[in-house]
């Protein structure tokens, strides 16, 4: 069983096949004809409005349609009980008729009113519009034509354009075809049938003042329409273009505020009198300030700020003359009265006249680079005068020695040979150590070739034996030499193998033993270095490969404690890894891995 709201939809359907197959092709040619073709998402969106706009307008229309129906049908029926003299000069057939045809227009509207609430007179407007129309204004004519006569109803159909001009001011064409519609049907079927009006002073169904006036009442009507529909229309698109530029710098002020909010160094812009306007969290960090507003704050002078009072004044004038500074750099004081240093990039703002607005620029935390740049200053120092300048006089006097003609030295020829060889090899690793610490000892630059490891192992061992001997230490060697190549740098393994070598002999007492193994596991080869001294705590193990770190049993030295630290770097750069196991008065193994060629 079908609910009431059902009924109404089936019956809107119904009603709408009969209208809306004509009206579409109506419209579909006017469009092609009239229209440029347009798939503008700004016309779809217009389109979607007009529609909600026709309506909500069209329920009052009907509404209003329906109180002037019942105001004249409450006319008529007085008119029955009490005769009105205004109503004497109308035809018979009208004076008693007059009621039923009021009463047809309220059923038409009622129905009318049933369809807006339908799905399709939410989807369809239009349709609804010039059905509702129809309804109401062939109402009175079908009666009539039923009746015998042609029913000219100049003020009814006045009432009708009128008020939905006024109220429903948009789809001009809609309004016209409403109009044509009811007009057709008058002179079209009253002619063919031949009917006359029941006027007998004027039968005909037309004289030219009649058709003058219908003429333009519609097109006045129409006019005013389209006028106000395409001023509709051009405030609809400002209104959209508006929006969307609002939306875009919407979208571009969230970015720029991320940005602003989010970014690593500080921003700012500054008045010309020394004040910041606005400054990101960045900055007030720099500053040692919790938040933006702090910085920004009027007690907040930027020439206070620097430890070097002439900087702002050198800042200005930099900035008067160029327009612009970079990497201006400066100490300054925070919040605290702790000093770092900074770098300033920014330029001039400036107005169309060449008025000066304000500063705005970048500013960036350098205080770690200045103390990068002052530890490697102490690096240098010590590298150039505490281990350089001794290897080039020993390397000297050994030269000139070699260089004399006569053979009564008291050293063997190989023996200078062999510390000349030793001294050539460590002035080329003092250069490389240096060029290594200038990048932050990151460029250990390895030139890989097929290496039996034996041989730089005996290389290494032979270059120390004047050190191993003086330590009364005894190195084993079970290095094989049926072990795989290995992929490697030779100069840069030698390092590693010296170095570890030295570390033990250094951290331990006389009369070490020290053992040297190399196995394959896989396709990597297990180098080891051992000894059996005093060991290491687990508290240094953790930061012996660190920079700079020296551990607490070196003997007689003045290392900077590069030695691990390089060693870690090298074994890196081959792709291999490198540690230690050690436990306290049972010694240390140091350990790392090489990659087979």
């Amino acid at each position: 069983m079908l609910s009431k709201g059902n009924t109404l939809d089936s019956m809107g359907k119904v009603a709408w096949m009969l209208i809306a197959t004509p009206f579409t092709t109506v419209q579909s040619w006017w469009r092609k004809t009239f229209s440029a073709p347009t798939t503008d998402e700004t016309t779809t969106l217009y389109r979607a409005w007009r529609n909600r706009f026709l309506w909500q307008r069209l329920r009052l229309w009907l509404w209003l349609a329906l109180i002037c129906l019942l105001s004249f049908t409450l006319r008529d029926i007085h008119g029955f009980f009490f005769s009105l003299k205004e109503l004497e000069s109308l035809p018979e057939i009208l004076r008693t008729q007059r009621l039923v045809i009021n009463i047809a227009m309220l059923l038409s509207i009622l129905i009318c009113f049933a369809l807006h609430k339908t799905k399709l007179g939410r989807n369809r407007p239009d349709l609804l519009f010039l059905g509702s129309s129809w309804a109401i204004s062939l109402a009175s004519q079908l009666f009539a034509t039923l009746r015998g006569f042609a029913l000219p109803d100049a003020i009814g159909w006045s009432l009708l354009f009128l008020s939905q001009a006024i109220l429903m001011p948009v789809c001009w064409i809609v309004h016209l075809l409403s109009q044509v519609g009811v007009l057709v049907y008058y002179f079209g079927v009253n002619t063919v049938l031949g009917l006359k009006t029941p006027v007998p002073e004027h039968p005909e169904i037309y004289s030219v003042t009649f058709l003058l006036y219908i003429f333009w009442f519609c097109a006045i009507c129409d006019i005013g329409v389209y006028l106000y529909d395409r001023l509709q229309r051009s405030e609809f698109y400002a209104r959209q273009e508006l929006e969307s530029a609002y939306q875009k710098l919407k979208v571009a002020e969230t970015k720029y505020r991320s940005i602003f909010e989010n970014a690593v160094e500080g921003i700012f812009q500054s008045s010309p009198d020394g004040h910041y306007i606005t400054a990101n969290p960045a900055l007030a960090r720099i500053y040692g300030y919790s938040l933006a507003e702090e910085v920004t704050a009027n007690s907040t002078v930027i020439q206070q700020l620097y430890v070097d009072p002439n900087r702002r004044a050198e800042f200005v004038r930099l900035m008067e003359k160029y327009g612009s500074v970079s990497e201006f750099e400066s100490q300054i004081y925070r919040r605290d009265g702790s000093i770092v240093w900074i770098s300033e990039k920014a330029y001039a703002v400036r107005d169309e006249q060449g008025k000066l607005l304000y500063y705005e620029g970048l500013i960036e935390d350098i205080t770690q680079r200045k103390q990068t740049e002052e530890e490697l200053r102490v690096f240098f120092h010590a590298v150039s005068h505490d281990l350089r300048n001794p290897v080039l006089g020993t390397l000297m006097v050994l030269k000139n020695l070699l260089a004399r003609p006569e053979e009564n030295i008291s050293i063997s020829r190989s023996i200078l040979e062999r510390m000349i060889q030793s001294s050539d090899r460590q002035l080329n690793l003092i250069n490389s150590l240096m060029e290594a610490h200038v990048s932050e000892v990151q460029g250990v630059v390895v030139q890989r070739q097929p290496v039996q490891l034996l041989t730089v192992v005996e290389a290494a061992i032979a270059d120390l034996e004047p050190l191993l001997e003086q330590n009364q230490a005894k190195l084993t060697n079970l290095v094989s030499a049926d072990l795989p190549l290995v992929n490697a740098d030779p100069t840069q393994l030698w390092r590693v193998f010296s170095n570890l070598i030295v570390n033990a002999l250094k951290h331990n007492p006389p009369g070490l033993l020290l053992t040297i193994n190399a196995t394959r596991e896989g396709e990597m080869i297990y180098c080891t270095v051992s000894d059996k001294g005093v060991g290491i705590s687990q508290q240094q193990s953790d930061r012996l490969f660190d920079l700079y770190f020296r551990g607490a049993n070196i003997r007689n030295s003045v290392s900077l404690g590069l030695g691990l630290y390089l060693c870690k770097q090298i074994i890196n750069a081959h792709g291999g890894e490198i540690g230690v196991n050690s436990v306290l008065d049972a010694g240390a193994t140091f350990w790392f891995t090489l990659p087979i060629s």
